[in-house]
């Protein structure tokens, strides 16, 4: 195999899927990445057997072929070399000569008959939407996947395709973030699905906000198809909680608050709370929020907002990085904050299709 790239051109493809690489493999062609001529140029793919990514880029091919080279070491060499051409040439036992000016490597590759094949797709139900709206709801539900193990179903985020609609949800089980999103699809396509944390980061690592991405669902697989880059990873087993149970009726109290304004004093009041029994408190009185932290021998903060409320007196208490998530997380000015009595859950809401259910906290006053 021989052919020429440009450094960005390589760096890019390289970028683009060395995070899939596992550092820990047992088999060291898991660290490896397979690069192969096609008829446009050059395929790069990365797997960890669970999850896997390939993307093309442009090459001038010389010599056709392929082999598996370190995905790490070689993205490190690329990002050092100078901005020209890279020549890569391999022999018949998998060794690369790699020039770019005065620069040459020689790295030991190991044969593509070693590395995983690629999972195909024939028989799968497939949907196309625009990519910055599966970006937006990734970010507004993503941190809110659990990191628990042992709840392994809730190591994801449901993708629920009903009713030309895609709904995605994450929880840990004491916090809950949906998105709603329209998508036109046939009803025999409708179903539900989880897709695991890894392949979630990387996914919003390749998203963009112009253009569209496929989806491609078989039965325990999903697949990712945008910008010249396929992303392909297991589904994660098991049935998704009726997450719709744990959405509180019918808010008694609502008040608007200022996104930001409202992220920098929990922020700020947070600084006194304890990482263990965490918990930030707000009080809500006419026209004002009152956001306070008391933490036996660290001390106490308190700040006050002005906020148009006029229902009743309320005072309810949350851990403040579950409550800061969907703050940063959210690009609008104003969030709403539904409220039913001091032990229900809080629902966060914004102008959109969004919500965030958070658990209160027990605290003593």
């Amino acid at each position: 195999m021989k052919f020429a790239v440009t450094k960005e051109a390589l760096l890019d493809g390289l970028q683009r899927i060395q995070n899939v690489v596992s550092t820990r493999s047992t088999l060291p062609v898991l660290t490896n990445a397979l690069l192969e001529t096609t008829a446009s140029g050059l395929r790069l793919t990365t797997t960890d057997l669970e999850v896997a990514i390939r993307c093309e880029i442009e090459a001038k091919v010389e010599k056709p072929g392929a082999t598996t080279l370190p995905a790490r070491r070689l993205a490190a060499i690329v990002r050092e070399l100078p901005a020209s051409e890279i020549t890569v040439e391999t022999d018949s036992k998998n060794i690369s000569t790699l020039r770019c000016g005065a620069s040459y490597f020689k790295i030991f590759g190991l044969a593509k008959d070693e590395f995983p094949a690629f999972p195909s797709f024939k028989e799968a139900k497939s949907y196309t939407m625009k990519q910055a709206d599966l970006k937006d709801g990734l970010r507004k539900t993503s941190y809110g996947i659990s990191i628990d193990e042992t709840r392994y179903v809730l190591n994801g985020i449901l993708f629920s395709l009903k009713e030309n609609k895609l709904t995605l949800v994450a929880t840990d089980g004491r916090r809950l973030a949906l998105f709603d999103t329209d998508l036109e699809f046939p009803l025999s396509h409708e179903r539900d699905f989880i897709v695991p944390t890894k392949a979630i980061t990387e996914l919003q690592r390749l998203l963009g906000e112009d253009g569209e991405v496929q989806i491609s669902a078989a039965e325990n697989l999903v697949s990712f198809e945008l910008n010249g880059s396929q992303l392909v990873t297991k589904l994660v087993e098991g049935n998704y909680p009726n997450y719709r149970q744990v959405i509180p009726g019918e808010a008694k109290e609502r008040v608007t608050l200022e996104r930001e304004a409202f992220l920098t004093s929990v922020k700020r009041v947070a600084l006194l709370s304890n990482d263990k029994t965490s918990s930030v408190r707000l009080s809500f009185s006419k026209n004002n929020l009152d956001i306070a932290a008391n933490t036996p021998e660290v001390g106490e903060a308190s700040e006050s907002i002005a906020v148009a409320y006029r229902g009743r007196d309320i005072s309810i208490a949350f851990n403040p990085e579950f409550l800061m998530d969907p703050l940063r997380n959210l690009p609008d000015d104003e969030i709403h904050i539904e409220l039913i009595d001091e032990m229900s859950p809080g629902v966060i809401k914004i102008n959109t299709p969004f919500l965030y259910v958070i658990m209160p906290m027990r605290v003593s006053v």
